[in-house]
């Protein structure tokens, strides 16, 4: 008896997406080495958090495709960007490879929805909130390490950056969580 729940279109997708997920948990070990190795000890470590994260968005893609029937795909995966020129460029890149993983939900959320695939599209929905607060979260970082000066950031600045990042939330406040009590 075929027990299989999802098209194979669907499978290949999401299959593509969980080896996107565990690139981008490498991508994010790469920065966190490239900021150990610079001497930005608490950007490493929130950098090095971000790759377990990611990787265990990869996990839940697995596990979805194999619930609902189907077998993930573990493709090869090219190596890491390369090393960032500064603190700077890290969050760019940061913050760029969020806006393409975004987009990259986005096209699974409209292949469910083209397929009527309701689970799928349910699930990805998670994934959508997600990327709000991946987002979210990157811009922020971005905007920290301009307010510290960008490019030009001093070393005095940049010490004091490495120690708020270390100690950052590794969750984005949302939007619509905001009240009048709670902005």
């Amino acid at each position: 008896m075929n027990t299989k729940r999802i098209s194979e279109r669907l499978e290949k997708a999401l299959s593509d997406q969980m080896n996107v997920e565990d690139l981008q948990s490498r991508t994010y070990y790469s920065y966190g080495i490239w900021a150990d190795d610079e001497g930005y000890g608490g950007i490493a470590n929130f950098l090095y958090k971000h790759a377990q994260e990611e990787r265990n968005h990869a996990v839940k893609f697995m596990k979805y495709i194999l619930n609902r029937g189907g077998k993930p795909s573990i493709d090869a995966l090219p190596a890491p960007d390369t090393d960032p020129q500064n603190l700077m460029n890290c969050f760019e890149k940061v913050f760029q490879r969020e806006v393409e993983n975004t987009e990259s939900i986005y096209r699974l959320v409209e292949l469910a929805f083209e397929e009527k695939d309701w689970a799928t599209w349910n699930f990805l929905q998670w994934f959508v909130k997600e990327q709000i607060e991946e987002e979210t979260l990157a811009a922020e970082l971005l905007d920290k390490v301009k307010i510290a000066g960008g490019s030009n950031a001093s070393a005095d600045s940049l010490v004091l950056l490495d120690l708020e990042i270390g100690q950052h939330p590794q969750d984005a406040p949302l939007a619509r969580e905001a009240t009048a009590e709670n902005p």
